[in-house]
């Protein structure tokens, strides 16, 4: 005797079993039989809904939360820049302290960068104030008004731990970020050439402590893109 309404043939089309205890996967609602129903055995395209992964971060080892659809490099990478209690970490943030002004970047820097017109401190990518929407609604802020503004959001830091001169702000108007460096090795062969003199004026003695942070800061750059590199490559052999 037959029961041709009772149980379900399973999907999977190298078998079409019919199965009175059929099963559902809960990843991509298709039915299956007991031999099928893993996500492996059926080869489920759905199974990246179910397989999450948290990542950790490689120099503390801390879980690090992220949601559905986020990159597990970017999320570890601001991790490292804001709360790894590592100790790499934690001198790299004494050091990068002068956080860019500009709203949505997160980006510190070795010295401060100082807009001539809004007085604001930003990073070497919104340093022209066409990169970073200077409005000052045709008046100059203070630079009492504008420091002030710096103090609050920017964290206290001991006299000890700024010792770079700040650049001056003819320096900064109207220059890329590779005119920028290649005007710091200029200044650095220039002071190579000039070793033998006995004493700098105080202008040549800003340009070369200017010309060395710019070299730093564009190092720690390539350093951070090859840790996160390193990441991405690490959590990506997971």
């Amino acid at each position: 005797m037959e029961f041709p309404d009772l149980g379900e043939h399973c999907s999977e089309k190298s078998c079409k079993r019919l199965d009175f205890l059929p099963m559902k996967c809960d990843a991509c609602q298709e039915i299956f039989c007991k031999d099928h129903i893993t996500y492996a055995n059926h080869k489920c395209t759905s199974s990246y809904k179910k397989d999450i992964q948290v990542p950790v971060c490689p120099l503390c080892n801390t879980p690090i939360p992220i949601k559905r659809g986020e990159m597990p490099d970017i999320k570890v990478g601001e991790h490292i820049d804001r709360d790894c209690k590592s100790d790499p970490a934690q001198r790299k943030r004494k050091i990068f302290t002068n956080k860019c002004s500009k709203g949505g970047c997160k980006q510190k820097e070795m010295i401060r960068v100082t807009c001539d017109q809004c007085h604001l401190n930003y990073c070497l990518k919104h340093r022209h104030p066409l990169d970073h929407d200077c409005k000052t609604d045709g008046k100059s802020v203070s630079k009492s008004g504008a420091q002030r503004t710096n103090t609050a959001s920017s964290p206290l830091v001991s006299p000890t731990a700024q010792n770079v001169i700040p650049p001056s702000a003819s320096f900064q108007v109207g220059l890329t970020e590779e005119q920028a460096l290649q005007r710091a090795l200029e200044m650095s062969l220039a002071e190579s050439a000039r070793a033998s003199q006995p004493t700098l004026s105080p202008q040549e003695q800003e340009d070369l402590a200017l010309a060395q942070a710019l070299a730093a800061s564009e190092e720690e750059y390539r350093r951070q893109q090859q840790q996160r590199q390193q990441v991405a490559r690490k959590l990506s052999s997971q």
